[in-house]
């Protein structure tokens, strides 16, 4: 397996330089960096290409995540609002292969967050989900990116909450580029069990979040069962990524989006977390290998 963490930890605000980012999780250990791609589009190829160089120089792997917004929700019953959405994945595909990012993960489905006063449809939204992710995956395709169809808690979104739920969706989309995507902190809130889960997902698990119930990242002695979850994860053979996605900080857009109320990294240094995020993938590498 190969350990990365999200770039967010460090940031307040969602738009943010990401080559930095690179050296900083090389020093720390980590094999990858992943960025948000939704913001890619603002970025100039120049910058995206000095992002490669930079990852390749370091040996660092990128991948990506995206939460689109209302206005790109390829359920959406508008077919304008469906047709926006696919000329911003193919601009955004476009983007990530000029980066030398192969992999795109998160609601993509739908969007995010939910906003549950509007009108929900939930069985017409996932049949028009997956009729348009399989459109959309064989684009993917053609700049050979996975898209990962991440299960989110039912405050975050409503299509996919359960692995069952995305087992059968990506059953149904029958892309080889189309995988189910897990995290830790909303599986905590959603499944039964994360080792019956990890086991259902199976081969078609394309990449695994990881954090604490609370989003701080993994550590020995907190209420996460990681020796479980890494002997399910063995159990199922899986070779793939494992990224923290870690949101300790208040304010900012970050703090907002992810609803931060309480400061959980008590006001410490970059240093510090700096500190806790090298222990943490040294923990998960000590215990899962």
């Amino acid at each position: 397996m190969k350990y990365g963490i999200y770039y967010s930890y460090w940031e307040k605000e969602w738009h943010a330089d990401f080559i930095p980012y690179v050296t900083k999780v090389k020093k720390l250990g980590f094999d990858i960096l992943e960025v948000a791609c939704h913001h890619f589009l603002d970025m100039e190829d120049e910058y995206l290409l000095r992002l490669k160089a930079a990852a390749e120089e370091n040996g660092i792997l990128l991948t990506g995540g995206y939460g689109p917004d209302a206005e790109h929700n390829i359920s959406s019953s508008d077919p304008a609002i469906v047709k926006a959405a696919f000329e911003k994945y193919e601009a955004t595909f476009k983007k990530m292969k000029t980066a030398g990012v192969r992999k795109l993960g998160g609601g993509l489905y739908s969007y995010w967050p939910a906003d549950y006063s509007r009108p929900m449809d939930k069985p017409g939204d996932l049949q028009r989900s997956i009729d348009n992710i399989r459109e959309l995956g064989d684009m993917a395709a053609e700049y050979d990116i996975v898209l990962g169809m991440e299960v989110l808690n039912r405050f975050e979104g409503y299509l996919l909450n359960t692995c069952e739920e995305a087992l059968d969706f990506v059953t149904k989309v029958d892309r080889p580029n189309v995988k189910i995507m897990l995290d830790t902190f909303h599986m905590n809130i959603e499944e039964d069990s994360f080792t019956e889960a990890i086991r259902l997902a199976g081969d078609k698990l394309g990449h695994l979040h990881v954090g604490e119930a609370n989003r701080r990242p993994p550590f020995a002695g907190g209420r996460m069962p990681w020796e479980e979850i890494g002997k399910a994860l063995h159990e199922i053979n899986y070779t793939g990524d494992v990224v923290m996605e870690p949101f300790v900080r208040m304010d900012g857009e970050v703090g907002q989006d992810i609803r931060i109320w309480h400061d959980l990294s008590k006001g410490c240094s970059d240093e510090k977390l700096d500190e806790d995020a090298g222990a943490s993938v040294k923990f998960l590498r000590d215990l899962w290998g």
